[in-house]
């Protein structure tokens, strides 16, 4: 393989097509339950065409609303088939609905009473996982033969399929041949850099056929093999070193991913410039904040209680910490870090950990958690870093992303979630992104 040099990486601006100052701002629809076609449309009318139907009344857009698809692996079954995937694009259509990009990482039922770390599952050095997302890739191709070739500023349309980064290390490894063993980390980052490879050449059949481009974002996530900008852009150049590899695999930059790892949301998407890695889409999201330091005794018993409504069972909350000397350790989950204390302890007694970040999608608009915080700013820092000047290539492609609206504690619902309420919040974080979008004339 040829290492990608500062020639290729200035080749790569004359070739990606891809323009960050025409955003395209949709949300991810894996807040939604459903696993087959029928379940998904269900869901979209109810809730996504809704809010269509409100921002064209209200005034808000007279253009169709761009959703994130979420299509596990049992429904893109089902789309393969005839004509399915055209059909689907119809009807979203007829709920004047248009897809924005995919979101490749739930493989199976995200819904489940409990996910937690089967969500990397299958992981990328398991053919399974090359196969869905090849399928995944030729199914937005033939939904893209229904939307506008071209975006609104003029610009090829481009798709996007968001996935995983690589897997969870050590538990979830493949068995060696004889059975006697799993493998290394590095082995199944070698083996997941292998099909990633051949992934890139599929989409580069892809486009050569009909023409249309599809990018594969890898994400980043805090306790997976890849969770630091750092590891993703030391992945690039070992594993996806050439120009080819390049156009067509890139990266999701999760904000509230990168927030629990404490990252400089400026300092990341400059790494990715600098190593020539373009971004194929940005997931909109925040996460809670927790800075124990600045807080007295009383205001951290208040909130830790309040952490303890977010301790939930169904998706893993990954919990980065920053001690008092500055260092930094990833708790592979928040009801292990509550454990670890115990309310009496909270009187002064929490150790040496002075600050939180819990990997919790929580509503985008919320700056204020009761006693806690949101990582809110980071957004705002994050949009900035990609319209400044040596950002790099990005897709303009904005997913507003809190999946965790079904198990968010009920003092921050008003009771149960209900469809309509569930469909208003989601219409005011899209409302509260554009806004903050139109006001820094992004």
């Amino acid at each position: 393989m040829v290492a990608l040099g500062d020639q290729a990486k200035r080749f790569l601006s004359t070739i990606f097509a891809m323009t960050a100052t025409q955003p395209r701002i949709g949300y991810c629809t894996n807040v939604h339950a459903g696993t087959d076609i029928a379940t998904i449309q269900e869901t979209l009318a109810n809730h996504a065409s809704q809010i269509a139907a409100q921002r064209r009344s209200s005034g808000i857009s007279q253009s169709p609303l761009p959703v994130g698809l979420w299509i596990p692996a049992s429904a893109a079954g089902e789309l393969v088939e005839g004509d399915g995937a055209e059909r689907f694009a119809d009807w979203l259509a007829t709920q004047d609905l248009q897809p924005l990009t995919i979101n490749g990482f739930p493989f199976d039922n995200f819904h489940l009473p409990v996910v937690k770390h089967r969500v990397y599952r299958p992981a990328w050095w398991e053919r399974s996982r090359l196969d869905y997302t090849v399928q995944l890739a030729r199914l937005l191709d033939r939904i893209m033969t229904r939307m506008p070739v071209c975006d609104a500023g003029g610009e090829k349309s481009v798709g996007s399929i968001s996935t995983l980064p690589l897997g969870w290390p050590g538990r979830l490894g493949l068995s060696n041949p004889d059975g006697s063993s799993t493998v290394s980390d590095q082995q199944n980052i070698a083996l997941a850099g292998a099909n990633l490879r051949e992934l890139a050449s599929s989409l580069q059949q892809l486009e050569s056929r009909s023409g249309r481009r599809i990018v594969v974002a890898i994400e980043p996530e805090p306790g997976c093999l890849l969770d630091r900008c750092g590891d993703v852009v030391d992945f690039f150049e070992r594993e996806l070193p050439e120009v080819n590899h390049r156009r067509h695999l890139t990266v999701c930059h999760d904000v509230c991913h990168s927030a629990v790892m404490f990252e400089s949301q400026g300092d990341a998407i400059a790494a990715y410039a600098k190593a020539g890695i373009a971004i194929g889409k940005v997931q909109i999201s925040s996460a809670i904040d927790v800075p124990l330091a600045t807080m007295d005794v009383d205001q951290r018993r208040a909130a830790i209680v309040d952490l303890m409504s977010f301790a939930e069972d169904r998706y893993l909350h990954q919990t980065g910490v920053i001690d008092s000397a500055g260092a930094f350790r990833l708790v592979e989950d928040l009801p292990q870090w509550l454990e670890s204390i115990t309310l009496r302890e909270s009187a002064g007694q929490l150790g040496n950990d002075h600050h939180l970040r819990i990997h919790f999608h929580v509503p985008v608009f919320r700056r204020e958690l009761g006693h806690l915080h949101s990582t809110q700013d980071a957004i705002a820092q994050c949009v900035a870093a990609l319209s400044g000047p040596g950002a790099p290539e990005f897709t303009g492609h904005y997913e507003v992303e809190t999946y965790a609206w079904t198990v968010l504690p009920e003092r921050m619902t008003a009771g149960t979630l209900t469809q309509q309420s569930l469909a208003e919040g989601i219409a005011q974080e899209l409302a509260w992104f554009e806004r903050l979008i139109a006001e820094k004339n992004f």
